[in-house]
């Protein structure tokens, strides 16, 4: 059952909390909101509890931009966070997710525990733009059903669309899309396209688990020379551990949530 609650700047948000034990955060993608996690948290909440949001424009919760680009949607999470009564917990954000969690953790890191970072570029190499750009055409003159359909193309692993569940699934993102607004995705992919968070890596002091899967087209491990990408975090941070996915793509959250359950709960026990 999903709760909400209210924001100092008028935000609301659209919340749950499930499942006993430490706190953990999950910060969803552009598009998906909280549906992001509907595989994942179920295998977390005998071990965790399990706090999924909807970010301001996704799902049920609203609210505009504050400005400062990604790092004025991380100062929002901190205020969620804040809401709730926490002083500090766990966080674990995926893509535009992860994003918003290095910033978080730069910019409120009293707030943060441990790290988890799953498909995530510092910055935008120019194939992951070109991706998005024709996405955005597409959320503003077809629809953010459509949108899920392109994402995913690129998204999951091939061998997914081979999988027994695949349909039920690309039917189950069509629908998490579909209560996105389009303008709240062309804006977050914009903020993704003009966003370098590189020199974060030697403000940020926190434990990180980078998670990666090995056929991800989108946010690849190693990003072409205009990008940077979980490879250069390996380069530059000491406390770190990183986890390749094997016949995994982008939606690791999708594709192998029990793995994915796993690397985090052993990260963090």
């Amino acid at each position: 059952m999903m709760k909400n609650i209210s924001l100092s700047y008028g935000e609301e948000i659209s919340y749950k909390i499930t499942g006993s034990g430490p706190a953990i955060l999950h910060i969803h993608g552009s598009a998906f909101g909280h549906k992001n996690f509907d595989k994942l948290t179920p295998l977390m909440e005998k071990d965790f509890s399990v706090i999924d949001f909807d970010l301001p424009g996704y799902g049920n919760s609203t609210g505009v931009s504050r400005g400062n680009g990604i790092h004025g949607i991380a100062d929002q999470v901190a205020d969620f966070i804040r809401a709730l009564n926490f002083s500090k917990l766990h966080i674990h954000g995926t893509s535009f997710g992860a994003m918003l969690a290095l910033s978080l953790a730069s910019r409120h890191p009293q707030l943060v525990d441990k790290l988890i970072l799953s498909c995530l570029l510092l910055r935008y190499d120019n194939a992951a733009r070109m991706m998005r750009n024709t996405w955005k055409i597409v959320a503003n003159e077809i629809g953010m059903e459509a949108v899920a359909d392109l994402t995913s193309v690129a998204g999951f692993a091939r061998s997914f669309y081979d999988s027994d569940g695949c349909q039920l699934q690309l039917q189950a993102m069509r629908n998490a899309f579909a209560k996105t607004q389009p303008s709240a995705f062309i804006s977050g992919t914009r903020i993704i396209e003009e966003t370098d968070l590189s020199s974060l890596l030697t403000a940020v002091k926190k434990p990180m688990l980078l998670l990666a899967g090995e056929e991800d087209n989108m946010t690849p491990y190693k990003p072409s020379p205009s990008g940077v990408g979980m490879s250069h975090i390996m380069q530059s941070v000491q406390n770190c551990q990183l986890e390749v996915l094997k016949d995994c793509g982008h939606y690791l959250v999708i594709e192998k949530p029990e793995m994915t359950a796993n690397l985090i709960h052993n990260y963090i026990y």
